[in-house]
């Protein structure tokens, strides 16, 4: 991928077209365990999961991408993302003139099967490619509007799949000291490891995040949770003890009211994925 760098110094904007002129296209990554870097693109990107996990963080957030869910990245947002082993992703990228309300910040979204299967047809038009004849274009650029409404639409839905950031030095030790811990984690642990007072911390991390600490780390679980279940031959027991509930009954029950399905049918649903 063609690549330039920008006012950061070691953050890179990457020309995801290589230097062609398309208005929209596509990128199927298949492959093992990858960290891309700080980057951006010059275009917007949807990417849909078909199998395997993606964590995508920004400046602001760090975002959890599920199998069957659809990460938004609009143009110019510096990000990286982290492919997990056996990830197979399909991604559509907008110039800027058919989504020019793309926003700012990246989002989680839920996709519909129709847009699922037009981003799948749409690999047939790779983001990089040369100029085709005036009825390929036609066709292309036709299809590619209409998914881009769609996408718009879907934009409205999003799903509430990160965690906060911080750049108060230690909320973002806390933050990471309970992520690194979370089987076994209490908020007494985590404030001797940080050094201040449990009623410190508790007050940093609601002025600062604007969530309790206890919440904090409810949502790490669960997401934790759900990429763990993605991964072949994980069961809900195993799930649960990795992430700090001492009854299985408990995690079912959090699970749920968080994802609005039990553990057992969202790893049936993510681990079937598309061929």
């Amino acid at each position: 991928m063609a690549e330039s760098a920008n006012a950061t110094g070691s953050r890179r904007v990457i020309d995801l077209r290589r230097g062609g002129r398309a208005l929209a296209g596509s990128y199927l990554y298949h492959g093992d365990e990858l960290i891309t870097g700080w980057h951006s693109h010059d275009v917007h990107q949807i990417e849909y999961a078909v199998g395997g996990v993606v964590e995508v963080e920004t400046d602001s957030a760090h975002y959890l991408l599920p199998p069957q869910q659809a990460a938004w990245i609009p143009v110019g947002l510096q990000h990286q993302a982290r492919m997990n082993p056996n990830v197979r992703t399909v991604a559509v990228m907008f110039d800027p003139l058919l989504l020019p309300d793309g926003g700012d910040r990246a989002r989680i979204i839920a996709v519909s099967p129709l847009v699922r299967e037009m981003m799948l047809y749409a690999l047939r038009w790779p983001i990089d490619r040369r100029p085709g004849s005036a009825e390929d274009e036609r066709v292309s650029d036709s299809f590619f509007r209409t998914l881009a409404d769609l996408v718009r639409e879907a934009l409205d839905h999003e799903a509430p799949l990160s965690l906060p950031t911080s750049e108060h030095p230690t909320v973002a030790a806390a933050m990471a000291y309970t992520k690194a811990h979370l089987d076994t984690v209490t908020v007494d642990d985590v404030s001797r490891a940080v050094a201040v007072s449990e009623r410190t911390l508790r007050r940093l991390f609601q002025d600062t995040l604007g969530i309790p600490w206890r919440t904090y780390l409810l949502h790490a679980r669960m997401l934790r949770a759900m990429a763990l279940l993605a991964a072949p031959g994980q069961s809900v027991q195993e799930t649960s003890s990795a992430v700090g509930f001492d009854s299985l009954s408990s995690f079912t029950r959090a699970f749920t009211q968080f994802c609005g399905e039990t553990p057992t049918t969202y790893r049936k649903r993510v681990g079937s994925g598309l061929g």
